[in-house]
């Protein structure tokens, strides 16, 4: 699973999500990607979900590239715990994402086949995607 080597802090406020994707907004390594429509966060874990979903489904043939990186640590307070008490210990890694942004890309594959892996991959995501292509 994606996750930073090291951080400056332990603990991040949750902040605000505005606004669209300008950077990442367009295919620039493959020939088709997978395109966020909305905003939100996307854990370490469905990321790894995703790329295991493409190469199975491309049988490990052409180039994936994972646009995303998982660099803000959440936290959770533990079960059947009483409100207050502090903030809860970091559980992960989320990479946040506004729409517009470009998740994956592939080259070197079939485009019906491509088109098929982004679709099985966007299953694993608990955002509303589009497959988009170089031409688009």
């Amino acid at each position: 699973m994606l996750m930073p080597k090291r951080q400056k802090f332990r603990k991040v406020q949750r902040g605000h999500m505005r606004g669209k994707a300008h950077r990442g907004s367009t295919i620039a390594f493959g020939d088709i990607g997978l395109k966020v429509m909305e905003p939100g966060e996307i854990t370490s874990r469905q990321i790894e979900a995703a790329r295991v979903s493409i190469t199975r489904k491309v049988k490990r043939g052409g180039k994936l590239w994972i646009r995303i990186f998982p660099d803000r640590p959440f936290t959770k307070k533990p079960a059947e715990t009483r409100m207050g008490k502090g903030k809860g210990n970091p559980e992960g890694f989320v990479c946040r994402v506004k729409p517009g942004k470009i998740l994956f890309e592939l080259a070197g594959v079939e485009h019906v086949l491509a088109r098929d892996a982004l679709k099985n991959a966007a299953f694993k995501l608990p955002l509303k995607t589009k497959v988009v292509t170089i031409n688009d």
